[in-house]
């Protein structure tokens, strides 16, 4: 999808580094290079050509080539010695498709302001969200639909939040606490300032095997550091009472509450997310649906039972399956227990992984999906 990818030309294209891009990846475009892709590979609505607008993202790129847009690297392969780095896309850049004898490649035209570099100046159609990444490149996926999760979305080896400062009182006595209220905090804040908001953790537990996987903090908010915790002599009293920190709520998911943990905030990491098949295959189980939802659908967020110890990385799309239900043949008079196939409803898009669990963007899905519904490679 990427490869879309107008690139970058000369010298600009051969400094660029390859990001995300792997051997295999590369492997693959290269073989496609020498040849072109089969006309039946490509989208029954493949256009001539495609100018790369703000709210583009490499995904919709490739499904606009493509019949299978995360088969990026065989877009990229079309031509590969113009698009010498698939993550660096920009709007502007023109995308012309090429049939001769029965195989199809992509070139680059020039951009629509007729410069020779990318730039983000370009006058484009209007477009609800901008996806670019901090060097213009646009992004694989729409990255506002797995932002706010990049940070919130935490699973831990152990209950690490357990020794973590954590709010113990809130202004005037309140219970619960919203934007812009003060929080008292207690625990070492190791010198941050800006920090996440967790309320206790819970277990996760694969749905096959009821293994214990991690611990999955629920996101409450922000908050941030206001004033320092203090020893304070009080009148008559024989010892020095401590003053706990102090912290303005900056942002509520839900209300913050007394025993709410808080963890410094990263950096966000708004690195190009390379689409791609498993290499090798690979399947598992939906654990939990984030959020307190009992469904989710398109453009929401699940845990999956397998992450960077099972071979999972960041980018991987997996094929969703609905797992076929017991029933029983009511036809044959003696109601034989029979098992329904499994069908396959949908896409996922991974993009988080952590040791035993990852996160997955529903990319599209036809039916309403729920823990322990099954994935696989492509």
């Amino acid at each position: 999808m990427l490869a879309a990818a107008v690139l970058l030309g000369g010298a600009q294209a051969a400094q660029a580094v390859d990001l995300t891009v792997t051997p295999g990846q590369r492997a693959t475009a290269q073989q496609v290079a020498q040849a072109g892709v089969p006309l039946s590979e490509l989208s029954p609505t493949a256009p001539d050509s495609h100018t790369v607008q703000r709210g583009d993202t490499l995904w919709d790129i490739s499904k606009l080539f493509l019949k299978s847009p995360w088969r990026w690297p065989e877009l990229w392969g079309m031509n590969l010695e113009q698009i010498r780095n698939p993550h660096l896309i920009y709007p502007g850049q023109v995308l012309v498709l090429v049939k001769i004898d029965g195989r199809a490649t992509l070139r680059v035209a020039q951009p629509v302001d007729g410069g020779s570099a990318p730039t983000n100046t370009v006058k484009l159609s209007p477009r609800v969200r901008s996806e670019l990444l901090d060097n213009g490149a646009i992004a694989s996926i729409p990255l506002h639909l797995i932002v706010p999760f990049l940070n919130e979305a935490i699973v831990m080896d152990s209950d690490e939040l357990g020794g973590a400062p954590r709010i113990v009182a809130a202004q005037e006595g309140r219970v619960m606490l919203s934007r812009g209220e003060t929080a008292y905090v207690r625990g070492d804040l190791k010198g941050a300032r800006d920090f996440r908001l967790f309320r206790e953790s819970r277990p996760l537990k694969d749905p096959a095997t009821d293994e214990l996987l991690g611990f999955e903090a629920p996101f409450v908010g922000t908050a941030e550091f206001t004033r320092a915790a203090e020893l304070r002599a009080v009148e008559g009293g024989k010892a020095a009472v401590e003053v706990p920190a102090s912290f303005r709520i900056t942002s509520v998911r839900q209300e913050a509450g007394i025993g709410d943990r808080l963890s410094p905030v990263p950096q966000r990491d708004f690195s190009a997310y390379a689409p791609h098949a498993p290499a090798s295959p690979i399947s598992g189980q939906i654990v939990s649906l984030y959020g307190d939802a009992l469904t989710a659908g398109q453009n929401q967020i699940v845990a999956l039972n397998r992450g960077a110890r099972d071979g999972v990385e960041r980018g991987h799309v997996l094929a969703l399956w609905r797992n076929g239900p017991l029933t029983a043949d009511r036809t044959d008079g003696g109601k034989t227990a029979i098992k329904l196939p499994d069908e396959r409803i949908g896409l996922l898009f991974v993009f988080r992984v952590f040791n035993r669990v990852s996160y997955a963007l529903i990319v599209s899905s036809i039916d309403p999906v729920g823990r322990g519904d099954r994935f696989t490679q492509p």
